[in-house]
């Protein structure tokens, strides 16, 4: 049998909450390291918006990483290969697509490799504005380039 006295029993416990506590966060990302996820976040909304008004729907799925979730009011859909069947329609002969534009971008870096993005979508067509809603989407880096993991777009 082992005995532990008061002072023993206190130390245990203070180790054991020690052990239990919660890291503290690290603070805010440095503001390099920010803008430059700030940056590549404008950049694969830049290049998604280019190829969809050009009516290039691989170059605008290629900035999806291959297992991509888009959440949309109805569904949610998994894998590249679903989110782009979703949008095919739009990209055929007599398909409507509006042409597509971001604005408001903000850009919390969630790891070095991790960040979300939040903006707004816009859709025109001439000089009317046909539909305009948030968007939401977690961007991770791989191979030094940023691509879309999740998307939730309303």
């Amino acid at each position: 049998m082992v005995r532990i006295g008061i002072r023993g029993l206190g130390l245990l416990a203070a180790a054991a909450l020690a052990a239990c506590a919660q890291p503290k966060p690290s603070g805010p990302a440095p503001a390099s390291s920010l803008e430059a996820a700030r940056q590549g976040a404008a950049a694969v909304l830049a290049h998604g918006a280019a190829a969809w008004n050009r009516g290039d729907l691989a170059g605008f799925m290629s900035d999806y990483t291959a297992d991509a979730s888009f959440v949309t009011p109805r569904q949610v859909v998994h894998g590249r290969a679903e989110i782009q069947s979703r949008y095919a329609p739009r990209f055929a002969a007599g398909g409507v697509r509006d042409s597509l534009s971001f604005q408001d971008l903000e850009v919390d870096l969630l790891a070095p490799d991790a960040l979300n993005a939040i903006a707004y979508y816009v859709l025109e067509r001439g000089d009317s504005v046909v539909a305009r809603g948030p968007t939401s989407l977690v961007m991770r880096r791989i191979g030094g380039r940023w691509y879309i993991a999740h998307d939730h777009s309303s």
